[in-house]
């Protein structure tokens, strides 16, 4: 995974990153193949985007500025993404005891885009600093931000579709502009949205909730019957949103079973835990055939009453969770530096 530190303003943050994405010879195929049935429909959601959200267009005209490519053209494929698509995977869940607080995801999509995740220190001159992974820029998949909310998405193939953000754009909203899950229902509610998704998220207070959407509806999910732990995958559960569901693979619901049972009998909560229900210990959650070209790409675990972030790069099955630092590291120079002034 790259690691890009992304500090400034929107603008200077995108023409950094894009820059160096030209630098390095980094070339976005995908953009090329834009049909115009997609390009069309990218600028209706930049529009949209720009009345809502115009820090992440900023950000985006700095990035194609920055790979020498037009907006409508890189904005496109990336307001696209989450609309046109479906198959991904991804399992989301959190817990909570009286000692601990955890969230916990797989993001599992094609090998073929393996080299090109990346999980960035985002540090804006306006907004909240954060740490977000994602298999595209600008849009993320999940994070943590300073305020200790935590937040991943899953993808559901869509029905309908209406320009606005999509879940990417969304999920960033959210860590840059919110600290709370009440903070992050309320933007849910006021923003235009293009895509069908679960958001499953978690803040230092221990509220938690699932939210089934799409552009039609909002459905928000709280604690299972144990009261202590929520769980999503590709799928959604409650019934006012399964009229809108279109495709369903048998591993969106045993994956939903697995890590539903686990976090329900098994043992405390724990970053041992996530981990342990991550990486299959419990049944099938990352056990993919790599024949097939599709496979875990990261796990991510949060430990939100230590403000704690741990990440697997790769399949959780082999690959060894280790700590990022990043965010704890910036907070703690930020305050140095107040504190001095």
């Amino acid at each position: 995974m790259y690691h890009p530190r992304c500090t400034g303003s929107h603008y200077d943050m995108g023409h950094k990153y894009g820059s160096l994405m030209k630098q390095n010879s980094v070339h976005l195929s995908e953009v090329a193949r834009l049909s115009d049935e997609k390009r069309k429909f990218g600028l209706s959601c930049i529009a949209a985007c720009r009345e809502v959200y115009p820090e992440a267009v900023e950000e985006l005209q700095g990035l194609a500025d920055g790979l020498e490519l037009a907006l409508g053209d890189l904005g496109g494929w990336i307001f696209c993404i989450y609309c046109y698509e479906y198959k991904r995977g991804c399992t989301c869940f959190a817990i909570r005891d009286a000692d601990n607080m955890i969230f916990g995801r797989n993001s599992d999509f094609f090998t073929e885009i393996r080299d090109f995740c990346e999980s960035a220190l985002y540090l804006p001159d306006k907004g909240y600093s954060f740490i977000g992974n994602s298999t595209a820029m600008v849009q993320m998949e999940d994070g943590y931000n300073e305020h200790g909310l935590a937040i991943g998405l899953t993808f559901i193939p869509p029905k309908i579709t209406r320009p606005g953000l999509n879940a990417g754009i969304l999920l960033r909203y959210i860590l840059e502009k919110c600290r709370t899950v009440k903070e992050a229902l309320k933007a849910l509610y006021s923003l235009p949205i293009s895509s069908a998704q679960t958001f499953t998220m978690i803040d230092k207070t221990g509220e938690m909730a699932v939210v089934e959407c799409n552009c039609e509806k909002i459905v928000v999910l709280g604690p299972k019957e144990n009261g202590r732990h929520i769980v999503s995958t590709n799928q959604f559960v409650s019934q006012e949103m399964q009229r809108y569901e279109i495709l369903c693979f048998p591993d969106y619901r045993v994956r939903y079973g697995v890590a539903d049972k686990a976090l329900n009998t098994a043992d405390p909560c724990s970053v041992e835990l996530a981990e342990k229900i991550l990486g299959g210990k419990y049944g099938f959650m990352c056990q993919y055939e790599r024949k097939f070209g599709f496979d875990t790409l990261w796990s991510t675990i949060y430990d939100l009453r230590n403000d704690r972030i741990f990440r697997a790069e790769g399949n959780p099955s082999k690959a060894r969770f280790t700590e990022d630092v990043r965010l704890r590291r910036a907070k703690r120079k930020r305050g140095e530096r107040a504190y001095q002034e």
